[in-house]
């Protein structure tokens, strides 16, 4: 089947699912600013989040009106105006990017991450020190915890024995009186 003048990706969906689909991976992007999804998908979203945030950038009632209808979310759309629009004030066009990660394990589908081309993936990760010494003292507290959590289940464990030897007890001393 040929795909000549195709507008849109059909994702083996009908229009609703589709619409849906697409929906959802926008408002994740507007909240996250980055996603992985297959390349596809992300070739797809980057057509539709283009063209919002070039609505964004108009910064009036109609355009906050219009997005917030694709997105179906109204702090999305709020959010695509206050935020990421006015990020993109200078630039023409290309706000996303796509940097391909390989294929998923299940199907072997090909995946990308989309991103803002402005995303700063430095500030998501955690602080460490040139030689690491969080990272020490982060394995060294959880080694400490499960020690802890160790010595507890052990404790419970022995608890736990005195209890049944008690009932054990009782349970023969009360049988030896029923006997009687």
């Amino acid at each position: 089947m040929s795909s000549h003048r195709r507008l849109v990706k059909h994702f083996s969906r009908k229009s609703g699912p589709r619409k849906a689909l697409l929906r959802g991976l926008m408002i994740s992007l507007v909240e996250h600013g980055r996603i992985k999804t297959t390349i596809a998908k992300a070739k797809e979203l980057r057509r539709h989040i283009e063209r919002i945030v070039t609505l964004g950038k108009k910064d009036n009632l109609n355009s906050i009106r219009l997005i917030a209808s694709r997105l179906s979310n109204p702090d999305a759309a709020v959010d695509v105006v206050k935020t990421i629009a006015p990020r993109f004030k200078d630039r023409p066009g290309g706000y996303t990017r796509l940097i391909k990660v390989g294929r998923r394990p299940g199907d072997q589908a090909e995946m990308a991450f989309i991103e803002f081309v402005d995303y700063d993936y430095k500030s998501k990760l955690p602080a460490t020190d040139k030689k690491g010494a969080a990272k020490k003292e982060d394995k060294a507290a959880i080694k400490i915890a499960s020690k802890a959590k160790k010595a507890t289940s052990v404790q419970a464990a022995k608890d736990k024995k005195v209890v049944r030897k008690m009932k054990n007890k009782s349970r023969a001393a009360n049988q030896a009186a029923a006997r009687a």
